[in-house]
């Protein structure tokens, strides 16, 4: 079922590509994307932990997080204000609710604010990733396991040579293994390092996996602990096992006050960064 469900997403992601591509080709969007403002960096914390809040409308794994009249703005300055290091923004459609639109909207709230955006989806191809600049993000997502090398290549160094950072995601120890050779062919790129505990068969979340892989990670980029934080005890704890960044999406989505439930995570995991230093 793990492969069902990224092959589903990937082929969904193609047939998206396709589409874009008949309505503008990519010389003409990559000469937008050039001609574009640069979106704000990644900004960390001499603290050492940092916050990739989400917005997400949709989890294939809870259902429905919020209604399709969300105010994004309003979410996502909100995350800002917290302190956040980035936000991430859902545009896949079929699974998830997300749009370009939203992204594009979300630029608009963060800009402003200096805090960067970043694009998460199943990214097939590197004309995604001119999408996103032109959206006014600052980062994509990169899932390791849904692309040959050679395409995944393609992808990072399309971001390079735009000035996005690249967020290259793992799900087991096969995954990292890859990541680090990766990380060594593509110095030239800002990159973080992430490991997402949803198990793909099931699309549950454990936790556990993000204490048993963190030691595998790359070290000389930022660690990203994705899925499994819901609480600020869980920030502590991926941050004592030595992650640097937490990337939270449902817990903020369903939370009453994302604002209050970001900042506590960042002042724990800071709190437990300094305490191993």
């Amino acid at each position: 079922m793990a492969t069902d469900f990224l092959e589903l997403m990937a082929a969904s992601s193609r047939q998206r590509v396709d589409a874009a591509k008949q309505v503008c080709g990519e010389a003409d969007l990559l000469a937008r994307a050039l001609a574009s403002p640069q979106p704000p960096r990644l900004r960390r914390d001499p603290a050492g932990f940092d916050l990739i809040a989400e917005m997400k409308l949709r989890s294939p794994a809870v259902g429905q997080l919020k209604s399709g009249d969300e105010d994004v703005g309003a979410r996502v300055t909100a995350y800002a204000r917290a302190g956040a290091a980035a936000v991430s923004v859902l545009t896949e459609p079929s699974r998830f609710d997300g749009s370009m639109a939203h992204l594009e909207l979300a630029t608009r709230f963060l800009t402003p604010l200096r805090v960067p955006a970043m694009r998460k989806d199943f990214l097939v191809d590197a004309y995604q990733v001119i999408e996103a600049r032109v959206a006014g993000a600052a980062g994509v997502l990169a899932i390791l396991r849904m692309l040959p090398r050679e395409q995944l290549d393609a992808l990072i160094q399309q971001a390079g040579k735009l000035g996005l950072f690249v967020l290259l995601e793992a799900f087991d120890e096969k995954d990292i293994a890859s990541m680090h050779d990766i990380v060594d062919r593509h110095s030239g790129v800002e990159l973080l390092v992430g490991v997402n505990c949803r198990d793909l068969a099931t699309l549950q979340v454990v936790p556990r996996r993000l204490d048993e892989l963190a030691h595998l990670l790359p070290t000389r980029v930022p660690r990203v602990a994705e899925s499994g934080v819901a609480t600020a005890d869980d920030a502590r704890r991926v941050a004592s096992v030595g992650y640097e960044l937490a990337l939270v999406g449902s817990a903020l989505m369903q939370g009453g006050d994302p604002r209050a439930l970001a900042s506590a995570m960042l002042s724990a995991g800071r709190a437990a960064r300094s305490k191993a230093a």
